[in-house]
């Protein structure tokens, strides 16, 4: 099928099928962005609240980069991959020093946080630039149309992938917009609309009954598994948390105790002093399975509550109960959390 025919029919559908999206209603370059970066790995319907929020808090680009790195990750909470709020954050803050929205390719890449995807995006979708904004959805679609079987992480598939997705035509702003609710609608990762997809007579994945094999993508990622035990220490209206550290994951974070993990590559609390925290504690739950990219987590959560405080690391702090939920934590955490009863009151008598 010829590059034309496919873009008419695409269009066609676009034009009866397109999403509601509010950041399409604006060519604001700093809505845009935020809108990019908020959406990579997170669900439309979760992601369009969280845009919706940054937009009210910090209206602008400034605003965004004027807030401290705190209040943006307690902003961003639930959202997970914790390093594109700090990303954003500091690419806020080159943005205002440069002293403008970068409008070129070039510009854009010099951000942190931004890859060649959410630059073309930015640049089509702000700036009217003919880029390709190429992800999954630009994946999925061209290699069941074209039947192309090259891996799509491969360097090979990359530039077979961009150069015909460059080669669909000028008006990227609609195209982009266009391919990402087609495979978002239409051609589906799972279960696509075949039946009544305007492509049917020239998708070639179809024809061929390869629609569920495509796109191929190598495996690479390799997950381990860690076993975390967690201990919630409530002392008179206060519980010991800590903010975590460079070089691991939910960097910036909070948590509660962290008495050991498996493998342990952290630093955590002494085995004395854990069999000593842990001595009148109570299992609030066990074997907690969370998905990371890289990492299977397994959380146990014990709850202490105590009339006076025990010695905890130094890298634990104090602080008020009541003010728990100003400080960022992962999302692991805040599904522990929701186990927790209410304080007993008769230890702080």
């Amino acid at each position: 099928m010829s590059t034309s025919n496919f873009i008419a029919k695409l269009l066609r559908w676009f034009d009866q099928n397109q999403r509601y999206l509010p950041w399409r209603l604006t060519n604001d370059p700093y809505a845009v962005w935020l809108s990019e970066i908020i959406m990579q790995q997170t669900r439309i319907s979760q992601g369009t609240a969280y845009w919706e929020r940054f937009m009210e808090t910090y209206p602008t680009v400034e605003d965004l980069a004027a807030a401290s790195e705190d209040d943006v990750l307690k902003l961003w909470q639930g959202l997970g991959y914790y390093s594109r709020a700090r990303n954003l954050h500091k690419a806020a803050q080159q943005i205002v020093a440069l002293g403008h929205f970068p409008d070129t390719m070039e510009g854009l890449l010099q951000l942190r946080g931004v890859g060649e995807y959410t630059a073309a995006a930015i640049a089509s979708f702000a700036f009217g630039q003919p880029t390709a904004a190429v992800d999954g959805n630009y994946f999925r679609v061209l290699s069941r149309v074209y039947g192309i079987d090259t891996p799509i992480n491969s360097t090979e598939g990359k530039h077979e992938f961009q150069a015909l997705a460059d080669s669909l035509g000028k008006d990227y702003r609609t195209i982009n917009a266009a391919i990402m609710d087609f495979g978002a609608l239409q051609c589906t990762p799972k279960s696509p609309a075949c039946i009544v997809c305007p492509l049917v007579e020239d998708c070639i994945a179809l024809r061929e009954g390869r629609v569920d094999l495509l796109p191929v993508k190598l495996k690479t990622v390799h997950q381990k598994t860690r076993h975390l035990v967690y201990l919630y220490l409530r002392c008179q209206g206060k519980v010991a948390i800590r903010r975590r550290g460079k070089g691991d994951i939910w960097q910036g974070l909070w948590e509660p105790v962290l008495i050991e993990q498996t493998p342990s590559d952290d630093k955590t609390v002494t085995s004395s002093t854990a069999k000593q925290l842990l001595a009148h504690a109570s299992l609030l739950r066990s074997n907690v399975k969370h998905i990371l990219t890289h990492q299977i987590l397994l959380a146990d959560f014990y709850l202490s509550e105590t009339s006076s405080r025990p010695a905890i690391p130094p890298d634990y702090v104090w602080i008020d109960e009541q003010n728990l939920d100003q400080y960022a934590i992962p999302r692991l955490i805040e599904i522990l959390f929701e186990a927790l009863p209410a304080p007993n009151n008769h230890l702080n008598e």
